[in-house]
């Protein structure tokens, strides 16, 4: 008797596993389709097919030490580039999934082929229903180390007033 029960408390443990991997799998798909499709947006100045790909309370942290945005702040910022007609074109060349236990929120982080070279983004989603919408996002170039000396020379009169101001606050 005691085996018949542990037999099938393994057997429920198991597909229990075997359940939430296959639903991993399938959300990494949606997660893969939902990040790809607001990039494409972007390219091609879909302002409302980006944007809806957001949650309303969403997070955009761009390049500039300046740029943390709530949505509607990141909207403002971003017509004047959707209306002439092409925002950015950024091209996930790798990505990373990950998910929470309760499988409804995740986290990547992504390598860019962009305009400006390789840049990484990284953020978070959240499932609403049956979607997956982009809660967070932080875009960050990527510098090479040999020649992170060189850039801190161009950025320190930028950024050592900009520390100076945030210092104060």
């Amino acid at each position: 008797m005691k085996n018949n029960i542990a037999y099938i408390l393994l057997v429920v443990l198991l597909s229990s596993f075997s359940s939430f991997s296959v639903n991993s799998e399938k959300d990494k798909q949606k997660i893969n389709l939902v990040l790809d499709q607001w990039h494409k947006a972007a390219a091609e100045a879909k302002f409302d097919t980006y944007f809806n790909l957001m949650t309303n309370d969403a997070i955009f942290i761009g390049t500039d030490a300046t740029e943390n945005w709530n949505k509607e702040q990141f909207q403002s910022f971003a017509k004047p580039f959707f209306d002439r007609g092409k925002a950015w074109s950024f091209t996930a060349v790798e990505r990373h999934i990950f998910f929470d236990k309760s499988g409804k929120t995740a986290w990547f982080d992504e390598l860019l082929s962009t305009q400006m070279k390789i840049c990484r983004g990284s953020g978070v989603l959240v499932k609403v229903g049956n979607d997956w919408k982009i809660q967070h996002y932080v875009l960050s170039m990527t510098i090479p180390n040999d020649n992170s000396n060189e850039v801190v020379k161009i950025k320190s009169p930028i950024e050592n007033a900009l520390l100076e101001k945030l210092s104060k606050k």
